[in-house]
């Protein structure tokens, strides 16, 4: 799932404040996007990467982004490879994420059974 920023409301003098007046949504991944300037081999080659890998291209299209210099087309192809990155390293985070608590878990009810007989019967 990715998110989605969307007005709530008006406040009541007319203004739409952006800044106070947003709500963050979950967007499915059915749903459909806006056009990709990312190619399927580039979307391809970072659902392939690793965490660490994704981390440190993220940071570089961050960095370009904030050095500046960038035609609209380059930002605007920056952003969406800096969102396409964070997406991917999110999404191993939350893999890893539910590796670690079914282990706690797992561990938790061992730690609850050891040494009674129910611990022995299996």
């Amino acid at each position: 799932m990715s998110e989605r920023r969307t007005p709530r409301k008006r406040i009541p003098n007319g203004r739409n404040d952006m800044a106070e007046d947003m709500e963050i949504t979950e967007v499915s991944e059915t749903e459909p996007q806006a056009a990709s300037s990312l190619s399927q081999e580039e979307r391809e080659r970072i659902a392939q990467l690793p965490y660490e890998q994704a981390r440190d291209e993220l940071i570089q299209a961050v960095r370009a982004l904030e050095n500046g210099g960038l035609s609209l087309e380059d930002s605007m192809k920056q952003w969406e490879l800096g969102e396409a990155l964070a997406q991917r390293a999110q999404s191993l985070l939350g893999t890893i994420r539910a590796k670690l608590d079914a282990a706690q878990q797992a561990q938790a009810q061992t730690a609850n059974t050891a040494g009674t007989q129910s611990n022995l019967e299996s």
